[in-house]
């Protein structure tokens, strides 16, 4: 199956439905864990520990820093990006895929959001498009998510480190503390 990339042109014609993400209080859409070796699970539960990260996902064993132990990316980009394939969700690669405006302006750096009993905290990282993501959903949508007049809309997503440990689970509400 042939896989559709969308042009610049039609991804900036959605940006407003993108931009109409709730605000305080949303939902995690999806949950997707990168296998050690490669591949993805898509759980409708896990456990997010302070030590361990996401678990299942090969966070910990790639070295990376607590800053960027998880990545969350918005549904509506996501989708948009995906040429609204939902079975393409797990190519970009973050774990928690949440309905809610991740914005520099919503969420800076600093500010707590809860899902279920778990706390995460934005990161100062920022969380950029890779030449994977190109790969998956094209030149077009890699530019889209990391043009610099859009920077502060975190369109390719945001870096978080987990505060407090818990469970989430897909549905659950998502919201600032």
């Amino acid at each position: 199956m042939e896989s559709t990339f969308l042009t610049t042109d039609q991804l900036q014609a959605d940006l407003e439905h993108v931009s109409r993400s709730p605000k305080e209080s949303g939902s995690l859409e999806a949950i997707f864990i990168r296998l050690p070796e490669s591949g993805r699970e898509a759980p409708e539960t896990v456990q997010l520990t302070k030590s361990g990260g996401v678990q299942g996902d090969r966070w910990k064993a790639s070295g990376a820093s607590a800053e960027v132990q998880v990545t969350l990316m918005n549904v509506r980009v996501l989708d948009l990006v995906a040429a609204g394939d939902r079975n393409r969700r797990s190519l970009a690669g973050d774990q928690l895929i949440v309905d809610l405006d991740l914005s520099e302006d919503n969420l800076p750096a600093g500010q707590q959001i809860q899902i279920d009993d778990v706390i995460l905290q934005v990161s100062e990282v920022p969380h950029t498009g890779c030449k994977k993501f190109v790969d998956r959903f094209g030149t077009d949508a890699g530019r889209f998510v990391n043009a610099p007049e859009v920077a502060h809309l975190n369109l390719r997503g945001i870096n978080a480190r987990i505060v407090r440990s818990g469970t989430v689970r897909v549905g659950a509400e998502v919201r600032k503390v």
